[in-house]
């Protein structure tokens, strides 16, 4: 195994088979006192408070007006060394930018249902300190998943449990109920299997006969199977109509020309317009991980939707990027595949088989996420990343059946490990599910709860 674990961490995150794709310990819940300006505004933004009262993000040019009076902390943030102050920053001044340049578009959408034009210069009492906190984490200074709105964000409650979603309150949120809570919590949630699941990895990358090849595939199939479990949550802790409650405050810049134009001047840090991907879920690291070390990265076709989830990979913590990379590197072109008919190894195809089902199942799962709470929510056809919405998660979900089709036909029929022909009956009734959404959403008036209405047709629904 040539992975240096050196290479994955920043002192924040430490990717291993302890702390999975976490940070090494809890997010600041609050910035230290020196900047209790800037805490304050975070605090009062919401659109609910903590206390119940109607926040910044409630009235109309409230924010803009508070950002405008903001002092500009540039000169304190230059001088910050400690990674967890640096990535508490980076999180608040995420979320004041995309507050204040989406403010115009949340107030368009409450009166018409669509999305209207969002502020296109970001004030340089924001826009400065920003980048250069941005530039300390070495990430583009927006909004992202990892040290902004979902892993960085979280609030153990009671610090005695775990991780589970009940459990973690937002320490920076946009609308502050408990909707916008319940969504990205949940990835947190199920991120707490991650270290089970890199642990399979590195225990594979170490195997040296099939024995142990099929134990370290057992322990990834676990974690793959708890992952799903607790996904399968998100129908109970954020209803699918309240999502656009937050929503419109997660959208990139780039790809939603609709909203952002040309793009966003930095104002301070440069006169030319800048574009950035949103927050969005598919810059989580689990299912990237998955296709990686199983091979379906090999079967993704060669399109845009594909160099889109490629490019995401830009978005990540660079410590998190290498690691992908090293993956990448030691799995080579299908490694794991290759491996196992080489040595005719029958669990352990079957175990791949079960693996890939369960990164089906996430992605149909995200895929019936898409359909309810934005497809029936909106016809505004982006996703926040800047994604066509009805086209992205389809282009993985059919590399993902196609290679479960290459992986069965080495199944023997009379396997004592699997039921082959009750799991090529599911895969095929999965490709047909496909089909027929594909061919509904290819009308000139697609109906939402007509595509979604087919996954519990075909028993493949998970709500």
């Amino acid at each position: 195994m040539k992975l240096n674990l050196e290479n994955y961490t920043d002192g924040f995150f430490e990717v291993n088979h302890i702390n999975g794709f976490l940070p090494l310990k809890s997010p600041l819940a609050k910035l230290p006192s020196r900047y209790s300006e800037v805490q304050a505004l975070i605090d009062e933004m919401p659109i609910k408070k903590a206390d119940g009262t109607d926040g910044l993000l409630s009235k109309r040019g409230a924010i803009e007006k508070r950002v405008k009076a903001l002092s500009n902390f540039k000169d304190h943030v230059k001088q910050e060394e400690d990674v967890f102050i640096t990535q508490a920053l980076f999180r608040a001044y995420s979320f004041l930018t995309s507050a204040y340049l989406l403010a115009p578009a949340h107030f368009n959408y409450i009166d018409t249902k669509k999305y209207g034009k969002a502020h296109t210069v970001l004030p340089s009492q924001i826009a400065e300190p920003f980048v250069i906190v941005s530039e300390k984490l070495d990430v583009y200074p927006f909004i992202d998943y990892h040290y902004a709105y979902s892993l960085g964000n979280y609030v153990k409650i009671d610090k005695t449990k775990g991780y589970e979603w009940e459990n973690l309150g937002m320490a920076a949120k946009f609308s502050g109920m408990d909707d916008e809570r319940g969504f990205i919590m949940l990835h947190v949630d199920i991120n707490q299997h991650s270290p089970q699941l890199i642990g399979g990895i590195f225990d594979f990358l170490s195997s040296d006969d099939d024995n142990s090849v099929n134990k370290s595939l057992k322990k990834f199939l676990s974690a793959m199977k708890k992952i799903n479990e607790r996904r399968q949550i998100m129908w109970q802790a954020s209803r699918w109509k309240h999502y656009n409650d937050f929503r419109v405050f997660i959208m990139g810049i780039k790809g939603n020309d609709e909203i952002f134009g040309d793009g966003v001047i930095y104002e301070g840090v440069s006169d030319k317009p800048v574009q950035y991907r949103g927050q969005t879920g598919a810059q989580d690291n689990i299912i990237p991980t998955a296709d990686i070390f199983t091979g379906v990265i090999e079967y993704y076709p060669t399109n845009d939707l594909t160099k889109y989830l490629l490019d995401l990979r830009s978005y990540r913590p660079k410590c998190i990027q290498n690691f992908l990379s090293d993956i990448k590197n030691e799995m080579g072109d299908n490694r794991l595949f290759d491996n196992l008919k080489k040595s005719n190894n029958e669990e352990g195809l079957c175990l791949l088989f079960q693996i890939l089902d369960e990164i089906y199942y996430f992605r149909n799962g995200h895929w019936q996420f898409v359909q309810k709470y934005i497809m029936a929510n909106t016809k505004y056809a982006k996703a926040t990343g800047g994604t066509p919405i009805i086209s992205w998660i389809p282009n993985q979900i059919t590399a993902v059946l196609n290679y479960m089709s290459d992986v069965i036909d080495l199944i023997p029929l009379d396997s004592n490990n699997i039921d082959r022909s009750s799991n090529l009956e599911s895969l095929n009734k999965k490709k047909d599910l496909l089909t027929k959404q594909l061919q509904l959403l290819h009308g000139d008036n697609y109906k939402a709860d007509e595509v979604f209405s087919l996954n519990k047709q075909m028993n493949l629904n998970d709500d």
